[in-house]
Order: structure tokens, then sequence, then C-alpha cells
């Protein structure tokens, strides 16, 4: 099997990436080719800091997690971003797996994990998926565990710290409500930014 990366195009440039793609000579025949569409976060958004420059006084009310330091950073992703979807749940993570094995179509899930730091919200494997299911990030209210594999994942996460153990399996969650946290309130089909200095979320797009 061959998996190629490609950047974040044109709808037309990804319909016909495997017509060309299969027509390369190294690539044989009847080589099941998998394409997967990279987010193109990291390279195109503005760092936090000109976002807050120019739009802070903005119409899109621009809000900013605080305190700056409440997240820790992980994934090879730092700066992400996109519309958000969101989860709640505590300290049970079933809704978290069944949202990420879905298309993230460059979305970032927020977690409302209720600020908890005694189970892990996220290990490797959801994170693989939502690598595979080409979400931006995921920002968790909550701790993650296998930070060292999730960090050579191309994918941003923001979390409150690790935790060793894993969640439970009692509590699905729920999906598509606002959740509330570090100040702001995160709302389904809203917008967040991430990047080193923190998280910032306004009610549309503010980047070009």
């Amino acid at each position: 099997m061959a998996i190629i990366l490609i950047p974040a195009v044109s709808s037309t440039i990804r319909s016909n990436a495997r017509r060309h793609l299969s027509s390369l000579a190294s690539i044989p025949n009847n080589a099941t080719i998998t394409i997967r569409i990279m987010s193109s976060s990291s390279t195109t958004i503005p760092s936090l800091a000109d976002l807050c420059d120019d739009h802070i006084s903005s119409p899109q009310r621009l809000s900013v997690v605080e305190p700056s330091g409440l997240f820790s950073t992980y994934g090879k992703l730092p700066r992400f971003h996109g519309q958000i979807e969101t989860v709640r749940c505590f300290e049970s993570n079933p809704m978290v797996r069944t949202v990420l094995s879905t298309p993230g179509q460059n979305r970032v899930l927020v977690v409302d994990g209720g600020g908890s730091k005694r189970v892990a919200i996220l290990g490797d494997q959801i994170a693989k998926l939502a690598v595979d299911n080409c979400w931006a990030g995921v920002i968790v209210n909550g701790c993650i565990r296998d930070s060292a594999i999730i960090n050579g994942l191309d994918i941003g996460v923001k979390a409150l710290g690790t935790h060793p153990v894993k969640s439970l399996k009692t509590y699905p969650g729920e999906r598509g409500v606002a959740v509330n946290f570090g100040g702001v309130e995160f709302v389904p089909g809203h917008w967040v930014y991430s990047d080193e200095d923190g998280i910032v979320v306004s009610e549309g797009t503010i980047h070009e």
C-alpha cells in the first residue's frame, strides 16, 4: 500500500489526485493508494499575536482563553485552527472516539472534560484516528496520555497535562453542545485558533 500526503488544495486537484498519482511508474498498477489531505493549518494561520492586534476589537468578538499557560501543547503542529466541534464528557471518552472517527474536514474538536486530571481523555489510538480523518487539532479541558507518540503525529493538541490512566467508558458524553472553560464559550461552528501563545475563539473566520 502506498500512502501519499498532499497539501489541502482545491477540490479539483484532490479529485484528480488518484488518477494522476496512480500513473506514476514508481507505483504498481495494482497498488492500493491512500491519499491523505494534509491540513494547511500550521503553515497558513497568522500568529495569535498578529490576529489579536488586528481583531481584538472586531465585531467577530475575539475571546482569549485565560490564563494563557493553562494548556500545554502536544503533537507536531503547535499552530492550528478550524471550525469548532464539541464534546462534553467527564472521565469517560466514548464520544471523543466516535467524533474523531468521522471526517474532520480540518475542524478542531474541543473536549470539555470538566478539567479532570484523574484520567486521560485522549490517547495515541484516538489521536491517530483524528489524523487519519483530517482533524486539524484537539483541545482537551482535561488530560491526555501517550504524549510521546502524539508528539510524533501530524496534529495539534492542547491539554491541561498528561495522566497515564485511561478514561472510563461508562458515560457516552454529549456532542455539539456549547461548552465553557478558560473564561470562553466554545460554540460549534465558531472558529478557534491555537499556537504557542495560547487559544483564541471568534464567531467567524478572522484569517485570510
